[in-house]
């Protein structure tokens, strides 16, 4: 169901770039960076003020797109061993994600735009790695995560600026490398100003990304523009400033809450639903604290406080367990959208690190017995939590 479409640079000069169709059901998708986004506002230049954005709204019926987000890529040193383990006869590969992200394939490839959270700092060249509690992970992440189906990535998170300005640039340079999209963080005042946007069939999304801080580095008082903290006049200022330039439907990613905690915390607990309550506030996705998290819904829209991780070597079991959450959204008669939300619960394997699905109707053939009694237990841990949230009786599970 992937669409593809065109990537588009707005705000004083604009260019497309014609990507190639995938056949007569594409209706085109559009990823497109605005140059006014997210951040404060940019001091006065010689380009064009911000403009609303253009879609072909052309439709033969209501509009709807779909989206899938995943947890946490947290890239301990075991990660990249079984990942650089599992190259076969390719020179061109130092590491190999894929088989342990396998799984998911079908799922991301069912939705029109797929979403990670790269919650660690990227190698170029796979050298110069770092362990926590400063994470520099190999490179070959990006590209495996692109070839698995994701089509961007977000980067707010506490481990955005452990390796300075200098392993921002490096991580965004290894995601446009791959091509892979990427809200959160910022190479220069002028990429602050932009944020991902994505044309689905004509509905123009916005998608931000925040983080609740830096594991106490500081944001330089000479690059203010390095990564998004969370603020809440600043982010309603800026879905306000999405809606302006014509979104559609807005997107935030928050990299919050107590980490191993499944109840969220005083911070997401009062502000969650005043974000969400904003007319320029569509849907909320969390992660950070490393174990699911209730979902809840709020005035008919999502508030998925926790994904858990997705890859790393956590060991217990709590930690093992995950989501993978797919929306689809779909234009009402008014103009206004509705939203459907649908769980996935994940499963990592301990002795593995391959990522499986818990449901026993969606499960690959011929596990082994043990690990089909660790995926029913996780599938039951992962339900128990599910149920806390309001969202519990309009949740689709899969």
């Amino acid at each position: 169901m992937k669409r593809l479409g065109v990537l588009l640079v707005v705000g004083g000069l604009a260019f497309a770039v014609a990507c190639a169709g995938g056949g007569p059901a594409d209706v085109g998708r559009e990823a497109v960076e605005v140059g006014s986004g997210p951040g404060v506002d940019p001091a006065p230049t010689t380009e064009a003020p911000d403009e609303a954005i253009v879609t072909d709204r052309t439709s033969r019926g209501p509009r709807t797109f779909s989206m899938a987000f995943t947890g946490d890529f947290l890239l301990h040193e075991r990660v990249n061993d079984v990942a650089m383990n599992s190259v076969s006869d390719d020179p061109s590969r130092d590491y190999d994600y894929r088989p342990l992200l396998a799984a998911l394939g079908p799922l991301l490839a069912e939705v029109d735009w797929a979403v990670c959270h790269m919650e660690v700092s990227l190698s170029a060249d796979n050298t110069r790695l770092s362990p926590y509690p400063v994470f520099r992970a190999p490179g070959d992440i990006a590209r495996d995560a692109r070839e698995i189906g994701y089509d961007s990535c977000t980067t707010a998170s506490n481990h955005v600026l452990d390796h300075g300005a200098d392993g921002v640039a490096e991580t965004l340079d290894v995601l446009d490398a791959a091509g892979l999209e990427h809200t959160g963080s910022a190479r220069s005042a002028a990429e602050s100003f932009q944020g991902i946007w994505v044309d689905l069939g004509g509905v123009l999304v916005a998608h931000l990304s925040y983080s609740y801080g830096f594991n106490g580095f500081a944001v330089p008082s000479d690059a203010p523009w390095l990564s998004n903290l969370i603020d809440e006049k600043r982010i309603l200022s800026d879905a306000s400033r999405a809606r302006r330039l014509g979104a559609d439907y807005v997107v935030l990613s928050l990299h919050w809450g107590e980490q191993y905690l499944h109840t969220p915390n005083r911070q997401q607990q009062e502000l969650g639903p005043r974000l969400l309550g904003s007319a320029d506030v569509d849907l909320i996705i969390g992660h950070h604290a490393h174990v699911v998290q209730p979902i809840e819904r709020i005035a008919g829209e999502w508030l998925v406080y926790g994904l858990g991780n997705l890859l790393s070597a956590q060991g217990s079991e709590p930690r093992r367990d995950e989501l993978l959450v797919q929306v689809t959204v779909t234009e009402r008669a008014d103009g206004t959208f509705s939203t459907d939300l649908r769980a996935f619960p994940l499963f990592v394997d301990r002795a593995t690190l391959v990522v499986h699905r818990s449901n026993p109707d969606g499960r690959a053939p011929g596990n082994d017995p043990s690990l089909d009694a660790e995926l029913d237990a996780s599938w039951s841990r992962v339900v128990e939590v599910l149920k806390a949230g309001s969202g519990w009786t309009d949740l689709g599970l899969g």
